[in-house]
């Protein structure tokens, strides 16, 4: 297996499953192909981008979300009902222009360092070449010389405890903070991570950012998960878990059978 690079969804994928990983990522068989809520996660990831690198003002910001989520619904293998689309487009106007005045809030005199950063970085745990392959949603520098990278999640009404806690879902950002570093020669201690939750159907707060907690036992911790799983690719060992069954595409298919 020579691929270069690893991002970190096929990190997510691998640690799910191995043999899920080798199915998408070296036999490429086609696993989830999106649906409507990653359609809107889509649109309103590039309403922030655009609106960040200064290309969209906010009186665009509606038909800027519109153009950009019907776009992403062509490419659906399933087109969701005209009512549902409707719908998300009305909750869609409850967000977007909340997303900067609650940075404002929280990081007051902030100044856009990136937007859609790429991060193409060498994993340099590894005795063999492999690149950590992402990008970063926002990073904006505060006025005491702080970075904050702010990962967007789009969501309905919020995520609870467990969620925000999870170690695969913090690991991407503790990585992206690794790695920014890295490519940057910024001291680790500089840089904090967010995640900003993006929400349809909250009554209040629909755009809630908080912080990830990325210190230096965490950032072992999340590169010791990355290479292993590229050690394990590197020798080619794919085996299934079959705790992961239920919901993949691939179960009882004759790609995996049970």
């Amino acid at each position: 297996m020579t691929k270069q690079h690893i991002s970190y969804s096929e990190l997510k994928i691998f640690t799910e499953c191995p043999h899920k990983w080798k199915l998408q990522y070296v036999d490429g068989l086609k696993g989830f192909t999106g649906n409507i809520y990653t359609a809107f996660g889509t649109a309103m990831h590039a309403v922030c981008e655009q609106s960040a690198l200064g290309n969209l003002l906010p009186e665009n910001y509606a038909e800027y979300f519109d153009i950009a989520f019907l776009e992403e619904l062509k490419e659906l293998d399933e087109k969701p009902a005209n009512k549902l689309i409707v719908e998300f487009r009305e909750q869609s106007r409850e967000i977007f222009h909340k997303v900067f005045p609650a940075l404002q809030e929280l990081f007051p005199d902030y100044e856009v360092y990136s937007s859609e950063e790429d991060i193409y970085e060498p994993i340099s745990e590894l005795e063999f070449t492999r690149y950590l392959k992402g990008f970063i949603d926002l990073v904006i520098k505060t006025p005491d010389g702080k970075y904050h990278i702010i990962d967007w999640k789009s969501c309905s009404w919020g995520w609870d405890m467990k969620r925000k806690s999870d170690p695969m879902t913090t690991y991407q950002l503790t990585l992206y903070k690794k790695f920014f570093c890295e490519k940057h020669g910024i001291e680790p201690k500089m840089v904090e991570t967010y995640f900003g939750l993006l929400k349809r159907t909250a009554k209040t707060d629909n755009v809630e950012i908080f912080r990830v907690t990325s210190g230096p036992k965490k950032t072992t911790n999340a590169t010791k998960v990355l290479t292993n799983a590229c050690n394990l690719i590197h020798k080619g060992v794919t085996i299934k878990n079959r705790n992961s069954c239920k919901g993949c595409p691939f179960n009882n298919t004759e790609h995996c059978k049970r």
